[in-house]
């Protein structure tokens, strides 16, 4: 979807016009909820021992690609929760599995921008029991959703440009690449190069369709395994062809 184009009186081309932007509205940090999947405001006195039990059952390989972790203990990953969920921005959520009840996920907004009508989901650390899921993929929907809903024109995704497993995420769930931030940062004490993705508000309702029909019980069989695949529902939202 190509941006509109406008010339201005000195023949230079320029944005179009918003004449009723107004900015969007900061996400109130409020339970959000949908086929399954339970969204939470980060509480680490109450999630932290479900999260660590999720988590224990990764062999580590789920924190290469992160900032923080991985953690010696319960004690020290309550620490960092406890900083994560003092924080306006990032703003966390834990996953919940209402069938079970257990919290097996973390996400969060960040870098929102309300004026700008720009926000990113990030901060994303899946367990392995939630790891290619339908519960990942419900959460991930809940969260657009809220988005496009309080008015953002711009939802982004970031990643570390090797982390493949991501940079496939991203575009199964229908987000566009738009390149790649060389020397970006430093994480861990290595160079991270950063791959940028979005999805625009003029994008959303074609997703929102993809997410709902995937994400229905009839497109799952007894043992819930999918009939279709989202990937192929999202490949004709993205506007680039990746």
């Amino acid at each position: 979807m190509a941006a509109e184009v406008e010339i201005n009186g000195f023949g230079q081309a320029i944005g179009a016009k918003l004449a009723h932007w107004a900015g969007a509205e900061f996400p109130p940090h409020q339970v959000m909820s949908g086929w399954g999947c339970r969204l939470e405001p980060l509480d680490p006195a109450r999630h932290t021992p479900s999260l660590w039990q999720a988590f224990a059952a990764d062999d580590g390989a789920m924190w290469t690609y992160l900032t923080s972790g991985p953690f010696a203990d319960e004690p020290a990953m309550l620490v960092w929760l406890q900083q994560c969920a003092a924080k306006g921005d990032p703003q966390f959520y834990t996953i919940v599995d209402e069938a079970s009840g257990r919290a097996l996920g973390l996400a969060s907004y960040l870098r929102i921008d309300p004026q700008a009508g720009s926000m990113e989901v990030g901060w994303l650390h899946f367990s392995p029991a939630m790891q290619r899921t339908r519960l990942s993929t419900a959460a991930m929907a809940l969260m657009m959703a809220r988005a496009f809903a309080l008015g953002y024109r711009r939802y982004e995704w970031k990643c570390n440009a090797l982390n493949q497993p991501s940079r496939q995420a991203a575009l199964r769930l229908g987000f566009n690449y738009e390149g790649t931030f060389r020397q970006a940062r430093v994480d861990k004490g290595r160079n991270r190069d950063t791959a940028w993705f979005s999805v625009l508000d003029g994008e959303w309702p074609a997703l929102k369709a993809c997410f709902e029909r995937w994400l229905a019980d009839e497109n799952f069989d007894r043992q819930g395994r999918q009939l279709l695949r989202l990937s192929e529902l999202t490949a004709p939202c993205r506007v680039n062809g990746d």
